[in-house]
């Protein structure tokens, strides 16, 4: 397996079992449900923003079938203007770089310094897909074992609506 051991050895001693599927590296989600549309899995797009001030700094998790509106997402979040961290960032506080982010990355972030925003969506998928820690591969595991990850990882996290009630 590509990746990084610990984090297969972590996935182990919590007890969460997980399918490792190598892939080419995957530049959209269309390529990535081509590849993965044997597996009963929700595709979710991995968001790595830092506030105006940069002293903070989000990992959002969407549903892959959502289309995303940052100022959407400012206005769910309410931590003010966001943008997308720069490759720096991105590297000093998950250890990966563009195009490999994912919550599985946390396991670098020691000082628990992310705050993370998941889409509510997802609590009704059974399993989830997310590269671990580089893009040429993808693990997919079920729900529960994802928020055991979640749970261990000792980031903040939360479950929120991301989307506009479009009847407003």
């Amino acid at each position: 397996m590509i990746g990084p051991a610990p984090l297969y050895a972590l996935l182990r001693r919590l007890d969460i079992p997980f399918d490792y599927i190598e892939h080419p590296p995957l530049p959209t989600l269309d390529v990535a449900r081509e590849v993965l549309r044997d597996r009963d899995v929700h595709l979710c797009k991995n968001l790595f923003f830092r506030n105006h001030k940069g002293n903070r700094h989000y990992l959002v998790i969407l549903s892959g079938d959502s289309s995303m509106d940052i100022h959407a997402i400012e206005h769910r979040l309410h931590e003010g203007k966001l943008t997308f961290a720069s490759e720096h960032r991105l590297q000093r506080y998950l250890g990966v770089t563009p195009g490999s982010v994912t919550p599985f990355a946390l396991i670098h972030d020691t000082d628990h310094h992310v705050r993370v925003f998941l889409d509510k969506n997802l609590l009704q998928s059974s399993h989830l897909s997310f590269h671990p820690c580089l893009n040429t591969a993808s693990l997919t595991l079920p729900l529960d074992g994802f928020i055991r990850f979640m749970d261990h990882t000792g980031n903040a996290y939360e479950w929120i609506d991301l989307y506009p009630d479009e009847s407003q």
